[in-house]
C-alpha cells in the first residue's frame, strides 16, 4: 500500500498519457444529462469530477452508486461506467440498462465485463492498468472522466492542466504532506473519527471516510456544512471525548461558511478537546482536493500501522461477494 500511495503522482502522469491517446465517437443525439455509474474506489472519482466541473457544465451530472438508473436516462444521456475491474455487478447492471434505453455509453475499466459490453455494443472504452486495489487507481478514473467531458466539448481542457498542477503540488509538497498525515493518524488513533468540511469538499470527505474504512479499518463518519449546522450540530449535545473531529478547510470557502466552521468548532470544543484542522493547498478546486486526498491516503496508511492492521486486507468484502455469488 505504501508503494501504491507513493505512485499517485506518477499515476496521474500515466493517466494523462492514456487520455492523450483516447478518441471517442460522436453521440448520435444531443446530450442533455450525464450519468456516472461506479462503486467504491471507482465511484468516488465520479463524485469528485462532478463537483469540480459543476460551475462549467451546462447539463446536469448525476453519480449513481446502485444497480438501477433513474427513469430520465434516455437516448439523450451520456452514461459513463467506471469500474476498475470491469466486473462490478452494480455498475454492469446499470450499464446494461443504459444500453437498453439507447443512451450513449463510455466505459472506464481495466477489462472484464464492462469492456466486453462496450465492445459488443460498439461503445468506447478507455482501458487503464489493472491488478491493484480500486481505491489506489483514483488517478486513472478522475483523469479519464475529465478527458471524456473535454472531448465532448462540455468542459475546458484547462481541467487537465489543473490535474498536472495538482501532481506537481503533491510532488513538491511530499514532506509537508507526510508530516501532516502522521499528525492526523496520531490524532485519530483510538478515537471515533468525524470528518467535516463544506459542501465544496464533500467528495473529499467521502474519499477520506472510505480510505480510513478500508486502509485503517476505522469506523468514522462525515457531514458537510452548511447542512450539518441544520441537524447534526444539535447531536453534539451528546458528544464527548470519544470523538475526534477533523475539519477540512481552505482559503476558498464562502465567507459565511468560513464563519459557520469557526462557530461549529467552538460548539464541538465544549464537548471534546479533540478538534483538528487540515488545510488545502492549491490554486484550483482540483489541486486543493487532490492535495487533501493525498494527505488522507498517507494518514490512512500511518493509522493502519499504529493500529497494527493490514491496509490491503478486504476479507469482509470478499466474503460478501462470495455470498452474493451464491444468491440468485
Amino acid at each position: 500500500m505504501e508503494k501504491l500511495i507513493a505512485a499517485f503522482p506518477e499515476n496521474i502522469n500515466e493517466a494523462l498519457e492514456i487520455a492523450s491517446k483516447s478518441t471517442f465517437k460522436t453521440p448520435q443525439n444531443e446530450i442533455q444529462n450525464i450519468v456516472i455509474c461506479g462503486m467504491g474506489g471507482s465511484g468516488i472519482g465520479g463524485r469528485l469530477v462532478a463537483k469540480w466541473v459543476e460551475d462549467e457544465l451546462s447539463v446536469p451530472v448525476y453519480v449513481i452508486n446502485d444497480y438501477m438508473l433513474p427513469k430520465f436516462v434516455s437516448k439523450n444521456s451520456l452514461v459513463i461506467g467506471s469500474s476498475y475491474s470491469g466486473n462490478t455487478e452494480e455498475t454492469i447492471s446499470a450499464i446494461e440498462e443504459a444500453v437498453e434505453v439507447g443512451a450513449h455509453v463510455v466505459g472506464i475499466c481495466s477489462g472484464g465485463k464492462l469492456k466486453a459490453l462496450c465492445t459488443e455494443n460498439d461503445f468506447d472504452a478507455v482501458i487503464v492498468p489493472g491488478g491493484n486495489p480500486p481505491r489506489t487507481a483514483l488517478a486513472f478514473s478522475i483523469t479519464q472522466l475529465i478527458n471524456i467531458l473535454v472531448n465532448y466539448g462540455m468542459v475546458s481542457a484547462d481541467r487537465l492542466t489543473e490535474l498536472e498542477a495538482a501532481r506537481m503540488a503533491i510532488v513538491n509538497g511530499e514532506n509537508e504532506i507526510k508530516a501532516e498525515a502522521r499528525k492526523i493518524a496520531e490524532f485519530l488513533k483510538g478515537n471515533v473519527g468525524i470528518l467535516y468540511g463544506t459542501t465544496k469538499y464533500e467528495p473529499v470527505l467521502i474519499r477520506a471516510r472510505q480510505q480510513f474504512n478500508e486502509n485503517s479499518k476505522l469506523l468514522c463518519w462525515h457531514h458537510a456544512l452548511p447542512e450539518m449546522n441544520h441537524n447534526e450540530l444539535v447531536g453534539w449535545g451528546g458528544g464527548d471525548e470519544r470523538f475526534a473531529t477533523l475539519f477540512f478547510t481552505g482559503d476558498d470557502l464562502h465567507r459565511r461558511n468560513a464563519r459557520r466552521m469557526d462557530i461549529t468548532k467552538e460548539v464541538i470544543s465544549k464537548k471534546s478537546s479533540k478538534v483538528m484542522e487540515v488545510k488545502a493547498v492549491g490554486n484550483s478546486n482540483i489541486e486543493r482536493s487532490l492535495y487533501l486526498i493525498n494527505i488522507v491516503d498517507w494518514a490512512s496508511l500511518y493509522l493502519s500501522e499504529l493500529k497494527g492492521v493490514d491496509p490491503i486486507d478486504i476479507e469482509v468484502i470478499d466474503y460478501l461477494k462470495g455470498e452474493l455469488a451464491n444468491f440468485n
